[in-house]
């Protein structure tokens, strides 16, 4: 029943874990959509003509600004009358035009031949004549004369044969150009080229030679009454014409892109920027700004976009960093650089910052320093898109800076093994945040007087992010149960005061506690696990000895042992008791949760079997209660703590070792290790069968480093005699 239950526990717990880690994703995307929510209309902006506007006007649409309607119908007259008039050819104007004179000198015939002896009644017949074919003339006398009608007729023939075959218009038209229609095709010719009809009668002139007085008169009277032009003018294609061309001048002024200025702040509103003010409004209310369900659809494509994103990013989680994406602290605490940094860029909008001041550095460093630098790479870049998203920093400038900057971050961390050396960190941060403005302001030509603002605030919200990282970095740790790096290093340090009293109070545990430190160290290195942080458990794991020293062998002169005074229950309590006495002195000091680990777990729950036994000597009657004689535990659950617990018993049986030869201490450390095996105390690490191989190996390595024996000089030379040698290398081990 009770594993049925703790089974029950562990689904629900697992169940619970998958839950929180969905609401963390879900979530997450959902704060980056408040942070940053779809643009909606603005309200009426309420600027007029002469007011100054109190702040900028961004375009959040991009829409076009029309021209004014004098302005259009300016520019559609001037199109309408630049369109040359139509003229269609007459192929049978010619032939016309002959039957017409040929009509009219008939009738004047006729008329002349009606009265010969009555002068008058001829004049009155030809005149008749005349007013009937529209013939104004002063004296039309000359027609009287047979000859001269004949010769007129003659010279007008002629000239009508010549102009029939070229354009001939009624007038000269007004345009410089005039489109001709023939038989299908089109063609343009300039005014100058065109034929009239009084050049009708001047060729006609020409023809007639010498003429009585007059007859330059009468040729242009009969040549206007006969003339058929050959180009006619077309008004109705014309007139289409001259619609399509004054159509086709655009309304549009200019075309305003979304996020470009229509007015700065402290402008003067004039009549350019109050046009474009009042297209803006209509652009918005045209294109459904207002629209509540064109707002919704916006939100839902962008917590989607922010929540594929975050996506990717937890799968690479779940298959790269598994130990991360299993602790739900670790997991908000990413969670929470996230929004802190959306959050830091969200007000930077807000205080119309340049987009290039993005505090990415912020996470990718605290990131890198927390965790590892790949790690921070995956994230930099995650960022980059992230932010690149997001409605008002759509573009170029912010994935690329936050790319380059976050990238920087996550490259530098190596630099900064120590606190002190932020700057290094920094100079690189800072150094590649402005390499990338400067190269975003080369590739868009832009002067120094803009790029420097944008430059100045990127560099500076850079260094902020590392140095603010650096002061919340032991916060960060603390709630994550993650020890940097920086902070195993200052631990350390073998001059802090704890370990300064360890070794002044407990020089034989002090001695022991460096031994191991190099034993773990090198075995955690050889199976991949993490050698520094194995040193410094090391060197704090036995700091509970400090409330006793003199209770613990390495720590006693020969032949004064005062567990002989006292009871193996009493022995038994001091001895597990420094476990407890550790712990204690961790939490004074604040220690990490992941040093206090080896304090914890270095014995595991092994019993004190040569107190239990003394103890079992010593009665008749039931054995004593093991509890009393086990340390508390638990067993060690990191590779690094169980490598400790194998190093702390190996070093100190080697101590005791009176020969340590290769043979005995490969045939010690085999002993241990299958002891601690076969107890069980490393059932619940993640150490394998191989790892073992491997961590027996580098022991049997270390510990013939730390025990060779030293070469006998001669006395001669201030060594010590040959006699005397072998007890001297007895004693002198190092």
């Amino acid at each position: 029943m009770s594993g049925r239950a703790e089974s029950e526990g562990g689904r629900r717990g697992r169940r619970w874990a998958a839950a929180a880690r969905w609401a963390l994703w879900w979530g997450t995307a959902g704060v980056f959509v408040v942070l940053f929510p779809p643009e909606r209309e603005a309200e009426p902006l309420g600027l007029e003509p002469g007011m100054v506007a109190p702040r900028d006007v961004i375009a959040v649409v991009s829409f076009d600004v029309p021209k004014s309607p004098e302005q259009l119908g300016q520019e559609r007259a001037a199109a309408a009358a630049a369109v040359p008039p139509v003229y269609r050819w007459q192929p049978e104007a010619g032939e016309r035009m002959r039957r017409r004179l040929a009509t009219l000198f008939a009738a004047l015939d006729s008329a002349a031949m009606r009265a010969p002896g009555a002068p008058g009644a001829r004049m009155a017949a030809t005149t008749a004549v005349l007013q009937r074919w529209a013939v104004v003339v002063t004296d039309p006398t000359p027609l009287l004369d047979d000859a001269t009608r004949a010769a007129l007729r003659i010279a007008l023939d002629s000239a009508i044969r010549e102009v029939a075959v070229g354009p001939l218009v009624h007038a000269a038209p007004e345009a410089p150009v005039v489109q001709i229609v023939q038989g299908g095709r089109e063609r343009l010719l300039p005014r100058d080229s065109l034929r009239t009809v009084d050049a009708l009668a001047t060729i006609a002139g020409q023809r007639l030679g010498s003429a009585p007085a007059g007859a330059a008169e009468l040729l242009r009277g009969l040549a206007r009454a006969v003339a058929v032009p050959t180009l006619a003018p077309d008004m109705a294609a014309t007139a289409v014409a001259r619609t399509r061309a004054a159509a086709s001048v655009s309304p549009v002024a200019y075309r305003v892109l979304r996020g470009e200025k229509i007015v700065g702040a402290h402008e003067r509103i004039g009549p350019r920027e109050a046009t474009a003010l009042a297209a803006y409004q209509a652009a918005l209310a045209a294109r459904g700004a207002r629209d509540e369900r064109a707002v919704r659809v916006r939100i839902v494509g962008s917590w989607l976009y922010n929540a594929w994103l975050l996506l990717l990013f937890g799968v690479f989680l779940r298959l790269h960093r598994r130990p991360i994406y299993d602790r739900l602290r670790q997991l908000s605490l990413l969670a929470g650089l996230i929004v802190a940094v959306g959050a830091a860029t969200a007000a930077a909008v807000a205080a119309r910052f340049p987009l290039e001041s993005v505090p990415a550095p912020l996470a990718v460093l605290a990131t890198a320093l927390l965790w590892e630098g790949r790690l921070a790479l995956v994230l930099a870049l995650v960022l980059a898109l992230l932010l690149g998203g997001q409605p008002p920093l759509m573009g170029l400038t912010v994935p690329f800076v936050v790319a380059v900057g976050g990238g920087a971050a996550a490259l530098s961390v190596h630099m900064m093994r120590w606190r002190s050396r932020l700057w290094r960190s920094l100079v690189v941060v800072v150094g590649a945040t402005a390499v990338a403005v400067l190269t975003l302001a080369l590739v868009r030509d832009q002067s120094l007087a803009t790029t420097f603002p944008a430059l100045l605030a990127a560099v500076g919200v850079a260094a902020l992010s590392c140095i603010v990282v650096v002061g919340v970095l032991p916060l960060l740790e603390q709630w994550a149960g993650v020890v940097t790096a920086q902070t195993l290093l200052e631990l350390a340090d073998l001059n802090r005061p704890l370990l300064r009293r360890l070794a002044l109070e407990a020089p034989g545990t002090y001695v022991h506690t460096i031994n191991v430190a190099n034993l773990a160290e090198a075995a955690c290195a050889a199976v991949g696990a993490d050698p520094l942080l194995a040193r410094v458990g090391a060197y704090y794991h036995d700091i509970g000895k400090l409330a006793r020293p003199q209770y613990f062998i390495e720590n006693q002169p020969g032949g004064r042992n005062p567990h002989d005074k006292i009871k193996p229950q009493a022995s038994a309590q001091i001895i597990r008791g420094h476990v407890l006495e550790g712990l204690r002195l961790a939490e004074r000091e604040g220690l990490p949760e992941a040093v206090r680990a080896f304090i914890r777990e270095h014995h595991g729950t092994q019993r004190i079997s040569f107190f239990y036994e003394q103890a079992c000597e010593g009665t008749t009657e039931r054995p004593p209660d093991t509890a009393a004689f086990s340390y508390p535990g638990p067993k060690p659950q990191s590779k690094e703590t169980a490598i400790l617990m194998l190093a702390d018993a190996v070093e100190s049986a080697a101590r005791a070792l009176p020969d340590p030869t290769l043979e005995r201490l490969r045939e010690l450390v085999e002993r241990i290790v299958a002891a601690k095996v076969a107890s069980g105390q490393l059932s619940e690490s993640p150490l394998t069968l191989r790892d073992l191989e491997t961590i027996k190996g580098t022991f049997v390595r270390v510990l013939i480093g730390m025990h060779h024996r030293r070469v006998d000089y001669p006395a001669s030379a201030g060594g010590v005699a040959v006699g005397a040698g072998a007890a001297a290398q007895d004693a002198l081990q190092t």
